[in-house]
C-alpha cells in the first residue's frame, strides 16, 4: 500500500496547536482536538485602493494590477477613464463618448470600449492607447446592459438591450464588427469572460433573473453549468475555463454572492465585503480579481475589492476591549506603543494634569504634569514621551518631557496652540496645525531637537484638531477643520508638505497611529455626529477598515497600523474606554479532514 510519507515526501506530523508554515495539502494530528487537519486554498476578496469617483454601470478591462474603469454613470454619464495599479486609481484618457451599461475588454494600454447608453442605445466602439480614446468601427446593434469578452483586436460582445432583449453576438476584429452565433436566449446584464474563441455568459435578465450559463467556440454557444444563485448586473472575469462571477442582484437588494466557475460548474466563493450591482465591472482572472465601483442600492460607491485564490486567507482588522482609563476624559495626548501606552492631559471636569501608563491590558496612574491642560499633542515612547502646547485659559507653548517617571520642562513652541498634531520622538519631535485661539487655524510647523522647537515648512492648509502619524522627515497630516470638516492628506519630507490622497470621511478630532506610508486614522466627528469609521493610509490612498465598537470624538491614540491603541474621548459624557486595534492579516486556511 503507497503510504502518504512517498506521495508527498513528508510523514504525518503531531502538533498541540494548528501550525502557521505548513504548505498546501500537508496534514497533520491536532492531538489537543484529536482531528486530522490541512490547509486548503480559498478564495478571499480584500480591500483595494479607492477609485476617484463614485460611478456605477461602466465598463471594465485589464488586470488586477493593470485595471481600467471606463466611463459609467453618477447622476449624469461620465467621460471618466481610471487606471489601477494594484493600489491607486489615477485618471486616464476621457472617452469620446460619455455612456453608461457599456462594455468593456482588453487591457490597461490597449482597451477596447463598445455599446451602452446616452440618452438612447449606441453601437460607438472607441479604442484605447493608454494614453488617448479613439474611435473604432460601430457595432451593427445598438445596445446597453450588454456583455463582453476578449481583447480590442479579438472582442466580442453579446446580449443586451435594444429595443428589447438581444441575444446577438457580435466579433470585432480590430476595425470592424461582423455577426457571430447567437446566445441560446436573450438577455441582458449578464456576466462575460474569455475570449472572442472561448466566451463565457453568465446570469442576466430575461424577463426574470436566470442561472443561464453559456460557452461561445467562436462560432456557436452552448449550454454551461448554471449559477448556484440566479442573478443580474454581476460582475464577470477570467476565462471560460476558470472564470468568477460576483455581485449582483436579484431584483431586490444587492448581493455579496461571489462564484468560480471551473468549466463545467460554479460553486461558491468568498462573499464581497460590500454588496453592488457591479454593471460588469470586473477585470482580471479567477485567482487574481478586480472589481470597483458600482451600485450599492442607495448610492453609487468607489469602493475597489481584489480577489486572492491561496491556501493563505486574510483575517479582517478589529477592535477589541481594553482596560479602561482610570479617570475618564477628553483631548488627551498619546504616545507610545499598543502594549507600552502613554495618555497625559485633557479634560475631564476641567483641565486635566493626570498621567496613566497602559501596559497591554490594564492602565496605572503615575505622576502628573507640571501643567494642566487640555488638547496637547503628544509623541514619543513610554518612557520617553512629549507633551506641548494645549489650552488652560489660553493657548500655551508649554512643552513637557517624560522618562517614564516624571515630568520635567523642555523647550517651548514659537506657536502656542492647541488641538494641533505631532509625531516623531522625544528628540527628534514634529508639531503642527492647531487652533492659536480664539478659532484661527494656524500652519505652523515646528521641528524639536529634544531642547529647543524651531520653524519647518507651513502646512499647505491651516487647519486644527487634525490628525498626524510619521516621523519628523516623514509625516503625514490628516482631516481636522478649516471652515468645516476635511478629507485632506498632506506629507511632510523634513521641510516642505505636498498633497496626498484624500480620507474617506472628513472629521477632526480624531485619532491617530502609524508612519507616513502605514497610517491609521479612526474616530472623530463630522457635522454633528460621533464618528466609528477607520481607514488605512498606504502612502497613498486611504481604505476603508473595520470600524471601532465606539464612535467617539478628541480621544487619545497611539501606536501602529497595525497595532494602534485609543483611549477616552467624548461621548457625552467623557468615556474612560479603550480599544485596542489589529490591523488584517494573512493565516494558513486550516480545515479539518472529516469522512462525512
Amino acid at each position: 500500500m503507497t503510504t502518504y510519507k512517498e506521495i508527498f515526501g513528508k510523514y504525518v506530523k503531531n502538533y498541540s496547536s494548528d501550525p502557521s508554515s505548513d504548505a498546501e495539502g500537508q496534514i497533520w494530528y491536532n492531538t489537543t482536538s484529536g482531528t486530522f487537519k490541512s490547509v486548503l486554498a480559498a478564495g478571499a476578496w480584500t480591500s483595494g485602493g479607492s477609485m476617484s469617483s463614485n460611478r456605477s454601470s461602466s465598463a471594465g478591462a485589464g488586470t488586477q494590477t493593470a485595471g481600467l474603469a471606463i466611463s459609467g454613470y453618477n447622476g449624469t454619464n461620465i467621460a471618466n477613464t481610471e487606471e489601477y495599479d494594484g493600489s491607486t486609481w489615477t485618471a486616464g484618457g476621457n472617452v469620446g463618448t460619455a455612456r453608461r451599461n457599456l462594455a468593456g475588454a482588453g487591457t490597461q494600454t490597449v482597451g477596447l470600449a463598445f455599446g451602452g447608453y446616452t440618452t438612447t442605445n449606441v453601437a460607438n466602439t472607441e479604442e484605447y492607447d493608454g494614453a488617448t480614446w479613439t474611435a473604432g468601427g460601430s457595432m451593427s446593434t445598438a445596445r446597453r446592459s450588454l456583455s463582453n469578452a476578449g481583447t480590442q483586436t479579438a472582442g466580442l460582445g453579446f446580449g443586451g438591450y435594444a429595443t428589447a432583449r438581444v441575444a446577438n453576438t457580435e466579433e470585432y476584429d480590430g476595425s470592424s464588427w461582423t455577426a457571430g452565433g447567437n446566445l441560446a436566449t436573450a438577455r441582458n446584464s449578464l456576466a462575460g469572460a474569455g475570449t472572442q474563441t472561448a466566451g463565457l455568459a453568465a446570469g442576466g435578465d430575461t424577463g426574470a433573473v436566470v442561472t443561464n450559463t453559456e460557452e461561445y467556440d467562436g462560432s456557436a454557444w452552448a449550454a454551461g453549468g448554471a449559477l448556484g444563485t440566479a442573478r443580474y448586473s454581476v460582475a464577470g472575469l477570467g476565462t471560460q475555463t476558470s472564470a468568477l462571477a460576483a455581485g449582483g442582484s436579484q431584483g431586490g437588494p444587492a448581493l455579496t454572492t461571489t462564484e468560480q466557475y471551473n468549466g463545467s460548474t460554479w460553486t461558491a466563493g468568498g462573499s464581497l465585503n460590500t454588496a453592488r450591482f457591479l454593471y460588469n465591472q470586473g477585470a482580471g482572472s479567477q485567482t487574481a480579481g478586480l472589481v470597483f465601483g458600482g451600485f450599492t442600492g442607495t448610492a453609487e460607491t468607489n469602493i475597489t475589492e481584489e480577489y486572492n485564490f491561496s491556501s493563505l486567507i486574510t483575517v479582517p482588522a478589529a477592535w477589541a476591549a481594553g482596560g479602561n482609563l482610570n479617570t475618564a476624559r477628553q483631548l488627551i495626548a498619546g504616545a507610545g506603543t499598543q502594549t507600552e501606552g502613554l495618555a497625559a492631559g485633557g479634560f475631564d471636569t476641567g483641565n486635566s494634569a493626570a498621567t496613566e501608563e497602559y501596559n497591554g491590558s490594564a492602565w496605572t496612574n503615575s505622576s502628573n504634569m507640571a501643567t494642566a491642560r487640555q488638547a496637547p499633542a503628544g509623541a514619543g515612547t513610554q518612557t520617553a514621551g512629549l507633551a506641548f502646547g494645549g489650552y488652560t485659559t489660553t493657548t500655551v507653548a508649554n512643552t513637557e518631557e517624560y522618562d517614564g517617571t516624571s515630568w520635567t520642562a523642555g523647550g517651548n513652541l514659537g506657536t502656542a496652540r492647541y488641538v494641533l498634531a505631532g509625531c516623531g520622538t522625544q528628540t527628534v519631535g514634529l508639531a503642527f496645525g492647531g487652533d492659536t485661539n480664539p478659532n484661527t487655524n494656524s500652519a505652523a510647523t515646528e521641528e524639536y531637537d529634544g531642547s529647543a522647537w524651531t520653524a519647518g515648512g507651513s502646512l499647505s492648509t491651516a487647519r486644527r484638531g487634525l490628525g498626524g502619524a510619521g516621523i519628523q522627515t516623514a509625516a503625514a497630516a490628516f482631516g481636522g477643520r478649516t471652515t468645516g470638516e476635511t478629507s485632506a492628506t498632506e506629507e511632510y519630507d523634513g521641510s516642505a508638505w505636498s498633497g496626498g490622497g484624500n480620507m474617506n470621511t472628513a472629521r477632526r478630532l480624531l485619532g491617530n497611529a502609524g508612519l507616513q506610508t502605514a497610517a491609521l486614522a479612526f474616530g472623530g466627528y463630522s457635522g454633528t455626529t460621533n464618528q466609528n469609521a477607520t481607514e488605512e493610509y498606504n502612502g497613498s490612498s486611504w481604505t476603508n477598515s473595520t470600524n471601532m465598537t465606539t464612535a467617539r470624538r478628541a480621544l487619545g491614540s497611539c501606536g501602529v497600523q497595525t497595532s494602534a491603541l485609543a483611549f477616552g474621548g467624548e461621548i457625552t459624557p467623557n468615556s474612560a474606554a479603550t480599544e485596542e486595534f489589529t490591523g488584517s492579516f494573512l493565516t494558513n486556511n486550516v480545515k479539518t479532514i472529516t469522512t462525512s
